[in-house]
């Protein structure tokens, strides 16, 4: 049975109040229904609105940035005549007059289930601008591809505040992106007159592949399901000097740098024993970003069985092992990182500079895992389960 997002829903549960207001689109690539028809064109065309404005987030509305942290401008659209925002450069939050053609905001954004994907946080924005101009938000749901009910990974501390997380949150939540807006709107902006269009036929147990959806990548390094399951993990790497494999053919699932022999590092990686993951030993060469043009020694990892793999554990035990084979050479990325000028990328990332500080102390993984199982598990009891909208 295919699951129907919001978006394939939205024109029979529209809400009624809002029947023929003037509408500003947030979308991208992946803003697409069950017959891979986009949400710009569903909304030109819908008797319930009338679209005037549209925004995109990171990497374009069209998807067109490949690389990340490259802002973009925005442009009046070709095919439509409308006004396209760019949300990912001068602008993060939309302004006043960003705002003042339409009269409520529509959020129609394929996440990924972790916390550093920007995607929730642009659309926080979007609902801190409009709750102080008082427009109301819709968001149209969809599935989180790595599944609704396993969490895992630090949750942010306040002070660790940054467009790869603004508020405390798990780094793989567990939550569909409107689990995450009715959290971000009774937490920080009650006032919001706040809406959602719900899935039908979605459960938590289901990953992608179960909700016979076709994948468009909602992200350039965003390929595959498979890039998304390992990505909770692997996107730490982003806050160190190891590549993460952008500029590779399988992003976050290929990692390393000049300096590491495969066979080596895959041996230690071995001995962790790791669930539902093995390491192919490889040599690669990034065709742009880190190490662009330079030959890598590293791995790439195979999931054997993702219910059972934990991706934020696997990224720890492969920084733990570099750490501990190459003591010599630095691995910390250095600042700016995503609009944060002073704290280490990989703090931000972790939302905490208790990850760094383990592993440069040799802290073991399992004690590593216990904090922040922990943490988990505490939001899970506090927060989370309040906003969980699916059985």
């Amino acid at each position: 049975m295919r699951v129907k997002t919001g978006l394939d829903l939205f024109e029979r549960h529209w809400p009624r109040r809002l029947r023929g207001a003037r509408v500003g689109l947030l979308a991208h690539p992946a803003s697409v229904n069950g017959r891979l028809e986009h949400a710009i064109g569903l909304f030109l065309r819908s008797r319930q609105c009338k679209l005037r404005v549209l925004f995109g987030p990171q990497h374009g509305i069209y998807g067109h940035t490949q690389d990340n942290m490259i802002e973009w401008r925005g442009f009046r659209d070709g095919k439509t005549g409308l006004p396209v925002f760019s949300l990912y450069g001068d602008q993060r939050k939309p302004t006043g007059p960003m705002l003042k053609e339409m009269d409520a905001l529509v959020i129609d954004l394929q996440d990924v289930g972790a916390r550093y994907y920007t995607f929730i946080w642009t659309m926080e924005l979007c609902m801190q601008a409009c709750a102080e101009e008082g427009k109301p938000v819709v968001v149209l749901d969809r599935p989180n591809p790595i599944g609704g009910d396993l969490t895992e990974g630090t949750v942010l501390e306040p002070g660790y505040s940054s467009f790869v997380g603004l508020r405390p949150l798990p780094i793989r939540h567990g939550m569909t992106i409107a689990e995450v807006g009715m959290y971000l709107r009774e937490t920080f902006y009650p006032s919001l007159d706040f809406h959602v269009i719900g899935m039908k036929d979605w459960k938590r147990s289901y990953w992608f592949d179960d909700c016979s959806l076709p994948w468009v990548l909602p992200s350039p390094n965003m390929p595959t399901p498979d890039t998304a399951a390992v990505y909770p993990g692997m996107c730490l790497l982003e806050g160190t000097l190891l590549s993460e494999g952008r500029g590779t053919t399988r992003p976050f699932e290929i990692f390393g740098a000049p300096f590491i022999e495969p066979g080596r590092l895959v041996k230690r990686l071995g001995e962790f024993r790791l669930s539902g993951v093995v390491f192919r030993p490889l040599h690669f060469e990034p065709t742009f970003q880190k190490h662009a043009g330079k030959l890598c020694g590293g791995a790439q990892m195979h999931l054997t069985g993702r219910e059972k793999f934990r991706p934020f554990k696997t990224a720890a035990a492969i920084l733990k092992a570099v750490r501990e084979l190459y003591p010599e050479e630095r691995i910390w990325r250095d600042p700016p990182y995503e609009y944060e000028q002073v704290k280490l990328p990989i703090d931000i990332l972790a939302g905490t500079p208790r990850l760094r500080e383990r592993i440069d102390a040799g802290t073991g993984l399992d004690r590593m895992e216990e904090e922040w199982r922990e943490e988990c598990a505490h939001f899970a009891r506090t927060v989370r389960k309040r906003f969980l909208l699916y059985e």
